[in-house]
């Protein structure tokens, strides 16, 4: 029988919707964090705020601050093997691992140094060709876009499981 892993759907303004499919075996606590975001509206209006080309681009700062998570990457000692290639969805933090909160980044090129130092939970299904026009779009000094990319909403099918809560490091 096969396993079923939920989907979300991303959609950017004025860009095709992009579709990752999570993986709770790989990073379950974050697959919790984020589904549960997402079924708060968390990220609608949030923009990618952090953009570089071959690399990634990164997004979820919503308007209020959201609580942190324990990291679930191997050199935070959990087993997490998902490697860090075009399409992959990871959560952002600081240089402090158990800073996970809402920020994930998309990857847009194979990050192989990033493998095991954060915690990557999905990867893309579809939408690549709307990854590649925002890794494009001008940006500032700090990788700012010019014109906000912004994420009108995240849905998520589940696909009848229940990921249940997360568990908030605080």
């Amino acid at each position: 029988m096969e396993t079923k892993n939920p989907i979300v759907t991303i959609r950017v303004r004025g860009e095709e919707p992009m579709l990752v499919e999570l993986y709770p075996d790989k990073a379950p606590n974050t697959v919790r964090n984020f589904l549960f975001l997402v079924q708060q509206g968390y990220y609608s209006g949030s923009v990618f705020h952090r953009v570089i080309p071959g690399f990634m681009i990164q997004g979820g700062a919503g308007s209020t601050r959201a609580k942190e998570i324990k990291g679930e990457f191997k050199a935070n000692g959990f087993p997490n093997d998902l490697l860090h290639v075009r399409g992959v969805i990871s959560m952002a933090r600081t240089p402090d691992p158990n800073s996970a909160s809402s920020q994930f980044f998309l990857m847009h090129r194979d990050s192989p140094h990033l493998d095991g130092q954060y915690a990557a939970f999905g990867r893309m299904l579809s939408g690549f060709e709307t990854l590649d026009v925002i890794a494009k779009a001008p940006r500032d000094s700090r990788d700012r876009p010019l014109t906000d990319v912004v994420i009108e909403s995240i849905e998520a099918d589940t696909q009848g499981i229940d990921v249940g809560k997360p568990i908030f490091r605080h």
